[in-house]
């Protein structure tokens, strides 16, 4: 079989290697699509934390089990999958506490551990979601959704909420899309009008706001001078990240949804003077999946939209260059095996 080696940043090479051998507790899938993430984009340019090379990238999947133990009841060969692609240890802290998606040993596929860009992989059996009812796109979005909704889940978004969501890409769409499900009006701030017009069609949001602009008098006109009350950065930029604690109201909180390899500053008495909330939010767990799954299969998720750019797995390497390039205009690109 084949798979994709991300060998060195900005390198790729198309190797043929031996089906995966799976142990009792494993299935084999034939992976069918690949979502790329800003963990892959930042993977291939050199520059993602928690990374070594060589690496298989790729944790946004579906595919149909190839092989599975018969003793198995509920996955068997010819079901169509999601995988979760965070691997933990089950015996640490978190884990003990259901905080699966933090494992202090945490090995994600694609990061960690090797991931999707492969014809056939192995995969915990713990770790496969039956997607039946949901097309092949849909069933590799779940993963990269899945993160919006634990985030929103994670800092107990009400409907008398008013949420700032900072970035619109992929995951910053997730989680406009799931706070504003909860019933919260929501703001979205980026420094792209294109997105932000992409983002209020895509995700019904109520306003935006283009970061460039002087968003804190314009958050403050649009809250009445409160401020919102929950706001979640799914930038990934540094500065992004440390403006971020200018946004949230007395009272309110900052939950990072992005990850930087850098340390973050801010001035304590205005954290102190607000008693701000400051929150991470890491992966998602298996009922954010299968919150997710429900969601797409009531169709109140539309994927048409958002996935915009495909390519065959044979022209992966060159594709991904281009999707670097920001006159692309890529949402979500998804690869085809």
């Amino acid at each position: 079989m084949k798979r994709i080696v991300c060998t060195e940043p900005h390198q790729f090479k198309v190797v043929e290697t031996e089906i995966p051998v799976r142990t009792e507790k494993e299935a084999l899938v034939k992976v069918k699509r690949v979502g790329i993430c800003g963990t892959d984009l930042h993977a291939y340019q050199g520059n993602q934390p928690f990374f070594t090379y060589p690496r298989v990238l790729g944790h946004e999947l579906s595919g149909y089990i190839a092989e599975a133990p018969e003793s198995h009841s509920n996955l068997h060969k010819g079901n169509q999958v999601s995988i979760i692609p965070y691997i933990e240890c089950g015996h640490c802290i978190a884990c003990r506490k259901g905080k699966t998606n933090c494992c202090t040993d945490m090995r994600v596929m694609g990061v960690h551990i090797d991931g999707g860009m492969s014809e056939v992989i192995a995969v915990p059996l713990d770790h496969l979601l039956d997607t039946s009812g949901l097309s092949l796109d849909e069933a590799a979005m779940v993963e990269p959704l899945s993160i919006g909704a634990h985030a929103v889940n994670r800092a107990h978004v009400q409907k008398e909420d008013v949420v700032l969501v900072i970035g619109a890409g992929p995951i910053g769409l997730g989680v406009m899309a799931f706070a504003k499900e909860s019933g919260a009006t929501v703001i979205g701030m980026d420094i792209s009008d294109e997105r932000l017009d992409f983002a209020k069609k895509w995700a019904n949001i109520d306003y935006t706001i283009n970061g460039a602009n002087s968003p804190l008098e314009t958050l403050q006109t649009l809250t009445n001078e409160d401020l919102p009350t929950i706001v979640f950065d799914a930038t990934g930029n540094v500065n992004s990240m440390e403006e971020a604690f200018h946004y949230p109201a007395h009272g309110g909180k900052l939950v990072y949804v992005g990850l930087v390899k850098s340390h973050l500053t801010f001035f304590n008495p205005e954290f102190h003077k607000k008693e701000l909330t400051l929150l991470g939010s890491r992966n998602a767990t298996k009922e954010d999946f299968y919150k997710v799954i429900e969601m797409l299969k009531s169709k109140k998720i539309d994927l048409e939209l958002y996935i915009t750019h495909r390519t065959s797995f044979e022209e992966m390497p060159k594709a991904f260059q281009q999707w670097l390039n920001p006159k692309e205009r890529v949402i979500k690109a998804v690869i085809e095996i």
